[in-house]
């Protein structure tokens, strides 16, 4: 099974006004953890879109208007990734989608890879995020424990960094350096079973 690591910046929250920025991702065999590519791009807009942008987007992810002035055009991403992932057999039963915010970022990245194309090309349709793996692992916890669930559980990517001793996310955020934090996360909470881990 490989797991499909993903991660985008945009230049806000709402996928029907915003675009992307950026978006990078790595595949990884679930089993082994072994990498087997990894695919990032800057994504370039125009400057009626950027002017649209929300400022507290970009002042997570500290894009300018130079970096996207130069990225390649959409449609060039979207068909980058598609030969990507046709060139490592992705598809559905046989891979997933792990991200930190999946009604987020498939959202988007519909914006490169329609949603029909997704289903012409049979990728996996469920896409998995790690806040739910984390919530399903205190659920366990606790029911070992046979203590109630905390009053509070923060499931932010960088409070389930914390809860398990590793560094909150460098800022700005940039796509790639969520996906190593993302991975990083998930080793340490779910892990590589050929690895011991």
């Amino acid at each position: 099974m490989l797991g499909i690591f993903l991660d985008q910046e945009t230049t806000g929250l709402d996928a029907f006004r915003h675009r992307l920025l950026e978006v990078a991702c790595k595949v990884v065999n679930l089993s082994t953890g072994h990498q087997l590519a990894s695919y990032q791009s800057g994504v370039g807009q125009s400057p009626e879109v950027w002017q649209a942008s929300d400022p507290t987007a970009l002042s997570v992810n500290g894009f300018t208007w130079e970096e996207v002035s130069k990225g390649k055009p959409e449609k060039e991403v979207g068909e980058e990734i598609v030969e990507l992932f046709q060139r490592l057999g992705i598809t559905r039963g046989k891979a997933v989608f792990i991200c930190q915010n999946p009604s987020f970022d498939r959202a988007f990245f519909s914006h490169l890879v329609s949603c029909y194309k997704q289903e012409a090309f049979s990728w996996p349709y469920h896409w998995l995020d790690l806040a739910s793996m984390y919530w399903a692992l205190e659920v366990e916890k606790s029911r070992m424990q046979e203590q109630p669930l905390p009053e509070e559980i923060w499931l932010s990517k960088d409070h389930i960094a914390v809860s398990v001793h590793l560094p909150k996310e460098s800022k700005p955020h940039r796509a790639m350096q969520g996906v190593d934090h993302l991975l990083l996360c998930y080793q340490n909470i779910v892990g590589f079973p050929e690895l011991g881990i």
